[in-house]
């Protein structure tokens, strides 16, 4: 039999380079953000006609780059889409089970008919084992997110939001950042500044809890 030594060393090569990350991987918490939304489904669309699924979608990319430049990489964090796309709700849990994800937040933006304002977190409304902590997670983004933001606190509520309800293998959680539907708010998402800001709130949030259980 003869043997493709080339096609031999390349596959060494991988096995290798997977064993590597996974140490790495075991090294660090994993983080899943999930942008929500994406492609043909827009999510919400508010004043401005600004679009749930883009805001969300920065709001990610940030989170990526400020582990990079203010945490210098603390955790491993992984997004469930990372460009326009429309991701199956049970593909972005089997995403988050695949990596083991020590967390995992879906990001999304509010609407309403009346003047609504200010950001809520959702947990799954089950009693599974990891509902505590779930709830924990929720609390410590909110509290970011709103006393450093100065939004209006809406609290932590439960759901069967389906991305809730396939991910209870891990503290899981929904964060509304605000309703596109207001004026205020739909403004403040127009403005860079204020995406980086909401990306550090959340970051700083997970951050929190996985380090000191806040």
């Amino acid at each position: 039999m003869k043997i493709d030594c080339k096609k031999t060393l390349k596959n060494v090569s991988f096995i290798i380079l997977s064993l590597k990350m996974c140490v790495v991987l075991g090294q660090k918490k994993v983080i899943i953000i999930d942008p929500g939304h994406g492609g043909k489904d827009s999510g919400a669309i508010g004043i401005y006609d600004i679009k749930e699924k883009e805001v969300v979608l920065n709001v990610s990319k940030q989170i990526l780059e400020l582990n990079k430049t203010i945490l210098n990489d603390e955790f491993d964090i992984y997004l469930t889409r990372y460009n326009d796309s429309l991701i199956h709700l049970s593909d972005r849990s089997r995403l988050a089970k695949s990596f083991k994800a020590d967390v995992f937040v879906s990001l999304h933006c509010n609407s309403s008919q009346n003047f609504s304002k200010g950001i809520e977190v959702y947990g799954h409304n089950s009693d599974h084992l990891k509902s505590k902590a779930s709830i924990s997670l929720g609390v410590s983004i909110l509290n970011e997110s709103t006393q450093k933001l100065g939004f209006k606190k809406r609290g932590v509520k439960f759901a069967n939001f389906q991305v809730l309800r396939e991910t209870t293998f891990c503290p899981a959680v929904l964060v509304e950042m605000g309703f596109v539907t207001n004026t205020d708010e739909a403004d403040y998402f127009l403005k860079p500044k204020n995406i980086k800001a909401m990306a550090l709130a959340i970051l700083l949030g997970i951050t929190n809890y996985l380090n000191y259980g806040l």
